[in-house]
């Protein structure tokens, strides 16, 4: 049987809960992506390094990649 994840909220309330899923609806979009296995562990290990998150890493990768295609 999978194991549950733990929610990162302990003690939340309803009215947060809410709130926070509201956010997530207006603010933010999700993207899925596909890596070749043992890739995931090597992104993490990385953004890490960089004290970051692996959603940050990844954000900032686009950014960075999209500005350096645009300069050509």
């Amino acid at each position: 049987m999978p194991q549950e994840k733990k929610s990162t909220y302990t003690g939340q309330t309803d009215a947060r809960r809410k709130a926070n899923a509201k956010y997530l609806k207006e603010a933010v979009e999700d993207v899925r992506i596909r890596v070749p296995k043992g890739q995931k562990a090597i992104i993490k290990a990385h953004a890490e390094s960089q004290e970051e998150s692996m959603n940050a890493f990844v954000v900032r990768a686009i950014d960075e990649t999209m500005e350096r295609d645009n300069e050509e």
